[in-house]
């Protein structure tokens, strides 16, 4: 990974306002939640309310990806902010400011609160004063990406500027302008890259439940406001990431990295399948689940019929193909099975060297992706083990599933990448 990020040429190209990024990839640090290096990291917490919190979340995350699926007055896939999983370090404005927002793969604008704020919710850290930035300006509503979000109007003032709301599954909202300024990001390799002229919400009136260092979030959905859209051809419409076993006490970051990482793209030791085109979400048609000789067949569906999310922790499926999973799994275990304390997960057994886990293999189109006890079990209280599937009405592929594999999306060519990777060692 030095060799590539080492190899990082960057070219600011000042008649288009954005930075050209002609290289292999440039890395970003993700955070997740939960960890200690985290703002919203409590140490009253103990190790296993930290896991409750996070499947509390997962379980409530389709509740919001639902709202915003049914309702035409969304601007962007609907996810409350604290649901999100992963942070990132930016800045934004001239001076920068830095800030922390939330990643997520299930979003599709840059949002953060800005002065004046009435009412804003609770936010440590300072609140971006555009006024005080040198290169921020008003994003016209008569422009394409103003255009093409939806739920948004024109200002009647004389800047004609572009007004939003974001509405959430709660009923609470954002509302603010979406504005161009210069987002910069801090480099894994220690350098700064700056983005002139990203399209960010300002939000000045948020009446979400949100509280810590973090303001906002940073979407790279599949919507034209995304990150990932706004970059475009300049990342060749490519990015990765390597997501660390969650819960540990290890001091290292996982990594999202914008461009074409030859690593997550290469042929060798990877499986690839289609990203089906979706205006909100990455879609994935998942055909089965392998376990031993059992063969449990997904509900098909042209349209894609499962979302890879980075803000979910669980993997959620139809509760008919749950059932047919947790009984092939229970089948493939001879250790006996227990009750989750908690009452929340169905399959768990008492945490042991010896409990015999089976590989369980997602059987995407044209990708058998094989997932490890890591992927597919958790121990969510002293002692106890479960499975960490659940049935839902929204069907979604999670960060659990997805730890120790480098996903590379190649948005261009709706083409995305597994490969079994030691996210430690990249």
């Amino acid at each position: 990974m030095e060799k590539l990020y080492s190899s990082l040429v960057f070219v600011f190209l000042c008649l288009s306002g954005i930075s050209l990024i002609e290289a292999l990839g440039f890395g970003v640090e993700l955070i997740h939640r939960e960890s200690s290096t985290s703002p919203f990291y409590l140490y009253s917490e103990t190790h296993f309310q930290r896991v409750a919190n996070a499947i509390r979340r997962s379980i409530n995350r389709p509740n919001y990806l639902k709202q915003s699926s049914l309702s035409p007055n969304s601007i962007e896939s609907d996810v409350f902010p604290n649901q999100g999983e992963y942070l990132m370090s930016y800045s934004i404005g001239t001076p920068p400011v830095k800030t922390l927002g939330i990643v997520d793969t299930g979003s599709n604008v840059i949002w953060l609160q800005c002065q004046p704020c009435h009412p804003c919710y609770k936010q440590t850290s300072p609140i971006f004063n555009p006024s005080k930035s040198k290169t921020y300006r008003f994003l016209p509503c008569l422009s394409s990406i103003c255009e093409s979000t939806r739920d948004t109007s024109c200002s009647s003032d004389r800047r004609k500027s572009c007004k939003y709301t974001i509405r959430y599954g709660d009923s609470s909202t954002s509302q603010g302008v979406l504005s161009l300024d210069t987002f910069t990001l801090s480099s894994t390799n220690g350098s700064s890259i700056r983005l002139r002229n990203i399209v960010i919400g300002c939000g000045h009136n948020n009446t979400l439940v949100f509280q810590g260092d973090g303001s906002g979030i940073v979407g790279i959905g599949n919507g034209a406001a995304s990150l990932i859209s706004q970059l475009g051809s300049s990342i060749k419409g490519k990015f990765s990431y390597c997501l660390l076993p969650l819960f540990t006490e290890s001091k290292l970051s996982s990594k999202l990295i914008f461009g074409d990482n030859k690593n997550a793209f290469s042929s060798k030791g990877s499986v690839s399948t289609p990203i089906v085109p979706d205006a909100d979400f990455y879609k994935l048609n998942l055909l089965s689940f392998t376990v031993g000789d059992t063969k449990i067949k997904f509900e098909s569906s042209s349209d894609g019929n499962i979302i890879i999310d980075s803000g979910t922790t669980l993997t959620l499926l139809p509760p008919g193909t749950y059932s047919e999973l947790e009984s092939a799994v229970a089948s493939a275990i001879p250790s006996k099975r227990i009750e989750d304390p908690s009452g929340t997960l169905s399959l768990c057994y008492k945490t042991s060297k010896n409990l015999d886990i089976p590989i369980i293999t997602a059987n995407f189109d044209g990708a058998d992706v094989k997932l490890t006890a890591l992927n597919t079990f958790i121990e969510i209280s002293e002692g106890v083990t479960c499975f960490s599937f659940m049935p839902s009405t929204i069907f979604i592929f999670g960060n659990l599933a997805q730890q120790n594999f480098l996903i590379g999306y190649d948005v261009k060519n709706q083409l995305l990448t597994f490969k079994p990777t030691d996210c430690s060692k990249q």
